[in-house]
């Protein structure tokens, strides 16, 4: 398996576009129509007209010879690396390097036929490769969508110095490159792991005995203490009964909860400043509220091990589309990523009571689990706080409803027509629905959140060093 994020580099020798894959360039155009200005004279001495075809003539046979001492299509070569892995919110830089195995000066325009995932428009860089010197171009693009993307060739024009023909190749560089949810280790970041770690510390001065199952050390037996904790080698040795004395244990698992239901469809501004819900597809910096969840996925998974917990993941829609048992390590948390960039929204509705029944199987032990969902307007009381309600009775569930701006705004809104009171009645019916479910959720024991998706990342993380700052877990 390939240790880091970055794509593989791929490298591929040109083939000619097409049989004959050559022509004029602009230059020799504007030289051709030059030609015209000899008509001019040949209004009064009709001779004249006779040095247009000439010169025509001449610039014809220049382009061809131009063109004919041209380095063929399978003499260059053409790669493609990648700086750093793509990401949603940060760019990727390119690098396309042509490799010239001619005898001449070539200029080339190169165009990289990315996904509109990775790019709007077709990118498109120009270099000028010597024989047998490698020459490299760099670009950037800003990736929009998450998941696998194939990408297409690199189409090569290419002219000598004099710039009279040009060839046309393809380099057919075809990959498959995987695009990750946001991964973001900055200075707030840096914060969140700094207080993780002070965190510990003050937990292993303060050592709370008894209360978990981590080993922690041995003494005598005393009248009290349960037969099934004694020690019978150490007792063996001594000749009296040891028992055995535990701790709180410093490691629990995690568990990561995806709702990928047809409520997390639905786009979200990144920053504060822009429209708040979008229809699919919209231009950057909106994404969908279950990009904003895979975000906030990372930056747990990332502090939860630094924490020295062990971290799992579950993705459901109708399905189980992701599963990944708790683990630790570097490997854990590629693979981790690697899950999260996969995960896709589907139009009907989750399963969430299956969700429940897969994690009280995976985890029958007391774990934290964040589960990120939202609440569907019905009627009836939501199947997911029915399921959440199921968990909260083993586990620690700390349970995140992504709030929707667009119906805050329009319940906070002063009604000057009549259609627009109706609406907002209407908004503050579903805004005080919502907020009695999470109530209800959270007599039952349950950490409950309602958050908007740009503050979703640092309210979870908060909520984590909370909980293991008190050892609920």
């Amino acid at each position: 398996m390939q240790t880091s994020l970055h794509p593989a580099e791929v490298r591929a020798g040109c083939v000619p576009r097409r049989r004959w894959a050559f022509g004029l360039t602009r230059r020799s155009m504007v030289l051709l129509l030059a030609g015209f200005v000899w008509l001019i004279p040949g209004f009064w001495m009709p001779r004249m007209s006779y040095a247009m075809v000439a010169w025509d003539a001449v610039v014809l046979l220049a382009a061809l010879l131009d063109g004919l001492r041209l380095p063929k299509a399978t003499q260059l070569a053409v790669s493609r690396s990648w700086a750093n892995a793509p990401s949603l919110d940060s760019e990727t830089e390119i690098e396309l390097t042509v490799e010239n195995r001619g005898k001449m000066i070539v200029e080339c325009r190169l165009e990289d036929d990315l996904p509109a995932a990775l790019s709007a428009e077709p990118a498109t860089a120009r270099v000028r490769a010597f024989p047998g010197v490698p020459a490299a171009v760099r670009y950037r693009v800003e990736p929009k969508e998450r998941g696998d993307w194939e990408t297409g060739g690199v189409y090569v024009q290419y002219r000598s110095p004099l710039g009279l023909a040009e060839r046309w190749a393809l380099a057919p560089l075809t990959q498959t490159v995987r695009v990750y949810p946001a991964l973001r280790m900055g200075e707030e970041q840096q914060i969140f792991l700094a207080r993780s770690r002070q965190i510990d510390l003050q937990l292993r001065q303060a050592r709370q005995r008894g209360l978990g199952r981590d080993f922690e050390s041995l003494r005598e037996y005393r009248e009290g203490d349960d037969l099934r904790d004694v020690c019978w080698t150490a007792t063996a040795r001594r000749g009296s009964l040891i028992t055995r004395q535990y701790q709180t244990e410093r490691s629990q698992p995690v568990w990561i909860v995806l709702d990928c239901g047809r409520l997390m469809r639905s786009r979200v501004a990144a920053a504060p400043g822009k429209s708040a819900l979008a229809v699919e597809g919209d231009a950057a910096g909106v994404h969908s509220k279950l990009d904003h969840a895979c975000t906030t996925a990372v930056s747990l998974a990332q502090l939860a091990l630094f924490s020295g917990d062990r971290v799992g993941l579950l993705a459901y829609g109708q399905g189980i589309q992701q599963r990944i048992l708790p683990g630790r390590g570097a490997g854990h948390m590629r693979q981790v990523i690697d899950a999260l960039a996969q995960v896709r929204a589907e139009t009907g509705e989750a399963d969430h009571l299956r969700a429940t029944a897969m994690l009280n199987r995976l985890q029958p032990r007391r774990a934290l689990i964040l589960w990120i969902t939202d609440l569907a307007e019905t009627a009836m009381r939501p199947e997911v706080i029915d399921g959440a309600m199921q968990l909260v009775r083993r586990h620690v569930l700390l349970f995140v409803a992504m709030a929707q701006p667009e119906v805050e705004r329009m319940a906070e809104t002063r009604p000057k027509t009549v259609e627009q009171m109706f609406r907002a009645t209407a908004a503050q019916e579903m805004a005080g629905r919502r907020e009695l479910l999470l109530a209800r959720l959270h007599e039952q024991g349950a950490l409950t959140l309602d958050l908007n998706p740009e503050a979703l990342t640092s309210q979870v993380l908060n909520q984590y060093l909370g909980v293991k700052e008190r050892a609920m877990v």
